[in-house]
């Protein structure tokens, strides 16, 4: 067993492979510029590899657009939904003025019930 051990090696830190064949993916520079601070922010990505529109600023975490020919990519946000919160789906079934009536039945039921407790 001692003869198969590698001495003088530390774990993890060097690759006991070597690079020899080894044919390297093309890569492309692509530069994005935040909105918010005009940091412009250079990533690599692989020539084959679809180019994200967005990516976060490095420098404040605004979302930075795309620069194709030193001008900003214009980003289709047409097909996104927006999101539907809680109050909107309410307002789709029932009016503002169902809503408050509603409101009034219920804290009078809350308050007709807690003035029998303070009495019992």
């Amino acid at each position: 067993m001692a003869d198969r051990s590698l001495r003088g090696m530390r774990i993890g830190a060097q690759s006991l492979q070597s690079e020899d064949g080894v044919i390297f993916a093309e890569r492309a520079e692509y530069r994005y510029r935040c909105a918010a601070c005009n940091h412009e922010t250079v990533m690599i990505f692989s020539a084959e590899a679809e180019t994200p529109e967005e990516w976060e600023c490095r420098n404040c975490g605004a979302p930075a657009t795309l620069l194709v020919d030193s001008k900003p990519v214009e980003i289709d946000r047409s097909g996104e939904k927006v999101a539907r919160t809680h109050w909107d789906m309410l307002l789709e079934r029932r009016t503002r003025a169902e809503l408050e009536e509603l409101l009034e039945e219920r804290l009078a039921f809350l308050r007709a019930r807690r003035g029998q407790k303070q009495s019992a």
